[in-house]
């Protein structure tokens, strides 16, 4: 039934799917979709989430090099890719449904946050992970819904290269040689990252929080003056 409602996704105008296709589509009667779904909803919900699964495995083909910046920039790529090679499917996994449970979007913010991780581990990335991930993934999805709303977009990259370059100058250290920044809390913010790959080793679980604590605290932009 998710593979039915992912083929009429696909070939509709509107990105919409109906509930009675979907059944009619493989044989069974509404009150079976029901029973397994609970409502449009929670098959649509199934349809994203079986989304991801596709999006994860062209992330697993793309490979990891020793190079984390530049698998962060080909994932970037990739991303614009699935979006062009399924439109109707990229909405439903990114864009906002009211009540939706779907986990689409925070298990490829999990992938993002892992390459992120490499990234401040390497010495590269100016603040923590996650924030990182938080604008790396908003500015991905909003190129690329722009995109599908206009899809002739996707055939010169330069607009999309210009948003990823953007954001990722915001949040990445591009030279190594060059101080960037407060040295200290760089120095936290990949200690943390290498832990994070590596683990703690000999220390006690109450030592791992302590200094998991001190790295957050150290690592985190100064307060704003007054």
């Amino acid at each position: 039934m998710v593979d039915a409602a992912l083929r009429l996704l696909a070939e509709s105008s509107d990105f919409d799917v109906a509930t009675r296709a979907v059944c009619e589509a493989v044989g069974v009667t509404q009150p079976v979709l029901y029973r397994l779904f609970g409502d449009k909803r929670g098959l649509l919900d199934a349809v994203a989430d079986h989304g991801y699964e596709r999006y994860a495995a062209l992330k697993q083909a793309q490979g990891q090099t020793a190079d984390p910046v530049a698998d962060l920039m080909a994932g970037w790529d990739n991303h614009m890719a699935f979006a062009r090679e399924n439109p109707a499917l990229f909405q439903l996994m990114f864009a906002p449904r009211p009540r939706s449970n779907s986990t689409a979007r925070q298990r490829v913010f999990d992938l993002l946050v892992a390459k992120l991780v490499r990234c401040a581990a390497a010495g590269v990335l100016r603040i923590e992970p996650r924030t990182a991930a938080e604008l790396i993934l908003s500015a991905g999805v909003g190129i690329a819904l722009d995109h599908i709303a206009k899809p002739e977009l996707f055939d010169d990259p330069a607009l999309s290269h210009q948003m990823r370059d953007a954001v990722f100058s915001s949040v990445l250290i591009r030279s190594m040689t060059a101080d960037e920044g407060d040295p200290l809390r760089s120095a936290a913010l990949r200690l943390y990252a290498q832990l994070e790959l590596t683990g703690t080793g000999p220390l006690e679980p109450e030592e791992t929080a302590l200094l998991r604590r001190w790295l957050t605290l150290m690592g985190r932009p100064p307060a704003p003056s007054s």
